[in-house]
């Protein structure tokens, strides 16, 4: 009872300063912090299959899969939105 305590607490402390720390963050950064959080998620993924796949019983696996398709749209969609910024640092060109 008591890890779960902590564990729920440990886990309301970091939303906490996730939320503020992202905030917080000057908008000139955001591409490259979303880029490294894009590598992030690609941990993640590797150790929600490491879950899914561990044979712990059907509640990990479905735990491991749900996180395996949100961690996957989380890359998806996050190289998506760092490509359409850096796009806009491209030049076009010139029509004639």
């Amino acid at each position: 009872m008591e890890a779960l305590v902590l564990s729920i607490t440990l886990f309301v402390l970091a939303t906490f300063l996730g939320v503020e720390l992202i905030h917080r963050i000057p908008t000139t950064l955001h591409t490259p912090l979303m880029s490294g959080a894009n590598a992030i998620s690609g941990i993640t993924i590797v150790g929600a299959l490491v879950v899914a796949g561990g044979g712990f019983g059907w509640i990990s696996w479905a735990f491991g899969v749900s996180a395996v398709v949100f961690a996957m749209m989380n890359v998806v969609g996050g190289y998506t939105v760092t490509d359409r910024m850096l796009e806009m640092f491209t030049k076009k060109p010139e029509a004639k």
